[in-house]
């Protein structure tokens, strides 16, 4: 009785982005598979007859794609392939040699990795990779592994399909949030910091990210609080404290902070006394 109410609540899109929830990928039986091989080799063909841009979609969320393919396509973008893992979307690239991948962070095999042998395997073909989030470190993961654009998943239909045009004509494809954050790495980048040790043990040189983590530990401030303010991950923030650590050669963030406060102490009362 009444089972018509027990019934799932169907999925919803964003109304203004391509991220959806996660889905399952049916693959398609041998037969299917060579029905398909044929209508993307047609597509690819028409693609180039009507100098359309060719585009390898990689996402392991069908809706996503389907989102995707329907706001590039009207924009003389052709879909030629879709993917669902990073191994895959290697294999599809290097039998289609499309214009543009569009590749997201999050996808089985590792996404980023993915872009890296796609890109050293195809340097011609542009990168655009696509996150559910903004992380930072995924954007310079990307860049680092030679994506041409990083974007995120609520981008607009309309502006997805103009930055990934812009992207095949030299053009840059970042989130406008993540600009500045890329513009303060560049400038910090040759900054180093410099911190000294009890007496006799000399000084280590920190970048200017960890010196902005070691500062907050030295406020007591736990990983999470510390990952907060400074916009990162807390797999980032304990990569950049184990990279402290190293250089201080410390066992572990207490026996760090000790010496620090042993040598702020040494440096106090080398300051009080008279010249």
């Amino acid at each position: 009785m009444n089972a018509d109410l027990r019934q799932p609540t169907p999925r919803r899109l964003e109304p203004d982005g391509l991220l959806s929830r996660p889905h399952r990928v049916q693959r398609p039986n041998r037969e299917g598979a060579a029905t398909i091989n044929a209508l993307v080799t047609e597509a690819v063909a028409v693609a180039r007859e009507t100098n359309e841009l060719t585009v390898l979609l990689a996402c392991d969320q069908s809706p996503a794609r389907a989102g995707i393919r329907r706001a590039i396509e009207p924009h003389g973008l052709r879909v030629v392939g879709e993917s669902a893992s990073a191994s895959e979307a290697l294999r599809m690239a290097l039998a289609l040699r499309p214009d543009v991948c569009v590749l997201a962070v999050e996808l089985p095999d590792n996404g980023i990795e993915g872009a890296r042998a796609i890109k050293q395997a195809l340097p011609e073909t542009k990168i655009v990779m696509i996150a559910a989030s903004p992380r930072e470190e995924d954007l310079f993961g990307a860049l680092r592994a030679g994506a041409d654009g990083y974007l995120l998943m609520s981008t607009s239909a309309t502006r997805l399909a103009h930055a990934l045009r812009g992207v095949v004509n030299g053009e840059a494809a970042l989130p406008r949030g993540m600009t500045a954050r890329l513009i303060q790495e560049f400038r910090e980048r040759g900054t180093r910091h410099r911190v000294n040790l009890p007496a006799g043990a000399g000084e280590v040189e920190l970048t200017a990210r960890e010196f902005e983590v070691l500062a907050r530990l030295r406020r007591h401030e736990r990983t999470a609080d510390i990952a907060a303010h400074l916009g990162i991950s807390e797999v980032t923030v304990r990569r950049h404290v184990s990279s402290v650590l190293r250089k201080l050669g410390m066992p572990n963030r207490r026996a760090a902070l000790e010496i620090l406060e042993q040598a702020d102490r040494e440096d106090q009362q080398a300051d009080a006394r008279p010249d």
